[in-house]
């Protein structure tokens, strides 16, 4: 059995003990087979019941307390997850899953794979929706640029998950051909893009009607970061909000 990124995950049979360090996989565990989860951090927010341990957060997860819930499994992510954090848990001899997903196409293989590989588990409804809903990109109507953070200012680059949800929903992200991922720039880097608007998240930097629209001359509108950075249940609700997403 192998994750994502070609490791070894010593399973014999199907996961029954859970500890989810990424929020987007504890909502599609949690959804889709409540039951499996002992642990989650303290940035899983949903779903909005959800009642297990908590080991810390994304970055700096309490090993202790994750190998004393004697998980089966614990699912992390490339890019949320530190690498050292992972190599401890498996040094310990918990099995670690890590996924990798920089597109919407590897969000739905990823997760698929991790539920019936790993947990034993059909695709769960969501799923099935989500697959069908992101299946075929439409056509770019809206150009939009996507800070992730200020002081300093970073935006959403490419390739990146949002980059590709963007474009799947008809959404040109102005900023994906800047260096890097998530490319530091200057608000009025941002402006002169020329974007149509200017998506502000609430994660994982919180802008608000106070504190973000007013560094831009180029219209902006407050989105869910849920629905921008989420895979899993988040992304039946991303396509009805995204794809009906004007100026």
């Amino acid at each position: 059995m192998r994750d994502d990124l070609g490791a070894d995950v010593p399973l014999s049979a199907p996961a029954a003990r859970v500890v989810s360090l990424v929020p987007s996989l504890t909502e599609a565990i949690a959804t889709s087979a409540p039951g499996l989860l002992v642990g989650a951090t303290d940035w899983c927010t949903h779903p909005g019941d959800l009642d297990v341990a908590r080991v810390r957060g994304t970055k700096n997860p309490d090993l202790a307390a994750i190998r004393a819930l004697s998980p089966d499994l614990v699912v992390a992510n490339q890019e949320e997850n530190r690498e050292l954090d992972v190599r401890r848990l498996r040094e310990a001899g918990t099995a670690v899953w890590v996924t990798r997903i920089e597109t919407v196409e590897e969000s739905l293989a990823s997760m698929s794979r991790l539920f019936a590989t790993a947990l034993g588990l059909a695709d769960p409804p969501w799923l099935v929706e989500a697959r069908s809903l992101w299946s075929q990109p439409v056509a770019p109507r809206l150009s939009v640029a996507v800070p992730i953070w200020r002081d300093p200012w970073m935006v959403v680059g490419s390739p990146t998950y949002t980059d590709d949800l963007l474009t799947r929903a008809g959404l040109v992200n102005v900023l994906a051909g800047r260096d890097g991922r998530y490319p530091a720039l200057t608000p009025e880097d941002i402006d002169r893009a020329g974007a149509d608007v200017v998506l502000l998240p609430d994660e994982p930097y919180v802008f608000t009607a106070d504190d973000g629209p007013e560094a831009f001359t180029t219209p902006t509108r407050l989105v869910s970061g849920r629905l921008l950075t989420w895979y899993g249940p988040a992304m039946v609700e991303a396509h009805a909000v995204l794809a009906n997403l004007h100026a």
